[in-house]
């Protein structure tokens, strides 16, 4: 049902029982996929491209443009996953030439106010809490959640299963399956909750939680202590995503608790 009192372009791309209420605007290089409600005074503009299912509520603006000065009217695109919720206020901004494209994924929150920058990559099944803002090119892996109120600074990297706590600074790396907190946020410990919730078995989590211990508690340099980890635990997903993710780290990764 598309309201007669939204504005829709014609050019736009909607699929089937998708629900545009009335105020709503909705730009001409659009696509969205079936069963898709857009709330009153929602807006969606060129470059968005939305997935099934999703729900945008009202005053959210998916695919602005970028605030980023070096935006120079490129064809770029925001893109939306499959049964994703854009709460109230919510920003998303369209990519740059520097990667193309801000992509959200399936399954995920954005709640009230937060704010979604340019090129981010924000995995399936995340959570990003109220009136946090993402800066340009962040990344953020699957399952994490980022309580709100918190600061992500550009090019910052969240691992998955992270649950960062409320009000965070995050200017360093956020490595996978750890409870980061304090000023300035520091490893406080696994997220054995979370991962109990995942399905992760106890062995599983005590393994990871042994890794980190010797990355967090074995007073070895980060070199030292993958290399320990690599010889001493066997190769497996978890072991190989937090081997990576601390050797591909650009801007470091947070520390233990000081």
């Amino acid at each position: 049902m598309i309201s007669n009192l939204a504005f829709v372009h014609p050019d736009a791309r909607l699929g089937e029982n998708v629900t545009v209420e009335p105020f709503a605007f909705i730009a001409g290089n659009v696509v969205i996929g079936d069963g898709t409600w857009i709330g009153p005074n929602a807006t969606v503009m060129d470059g968005a491209r939305i997935g099934k299912n999703c729900r945008i509520f009202p005053t959210a603006v998916v695919s602005g443009i970028p605030q980023d000065l070096k935006f120079k009217g490129e064809d770029t695109t925001a893109e939306i996953g499959d049964n994703t919720t854009v709460r109230e206020g919510v920003t998303v901004n369209r990519g740059t030439a520097a990667v193309g494209k801000t992509v959200v994924g399936d399954n995920c929150l954005l709640m009230a106010y937060c704010h979604i920058g340019h090129d981010c990559a924000i995995g399936n099944n995340c959570i990003i809490g109220n009136t946090t803002g993402l800066a340009g090119e962040v990344q953020v892996g699957d399952w994490a959640i980022i309580s709100g109120g918190s600061l992500v600074h550009q090019f910052s990297r969240i691992g998955e299963h992270v649950f960062a706590g409320g009000g965070a600074k995050i200017r360093i790396d956020v490595p996978p399956y750890i409870l980061a907190d304090r000023e300035p946020l520091s490893y406080m410990g696994l997220n054995v909750v979370g991962l109990g919730r995942r399905g992760f078995t106890k062995e599983k989590i005590d393994e990871i939680h042994n890794m980190y211990r010797v990355l967090y508690q074995s007073k070895l340099n980060n070199t030292q202590a993958l290399e320990r980890i690599e010889k001493e635990f066997a190769p497996s997903p978890e072991r190989d995503l937090i081997i990576n993710f601390f050797r591909t780290s650009e801007r470091g990764v947070i520390r233990g608790p000081r």
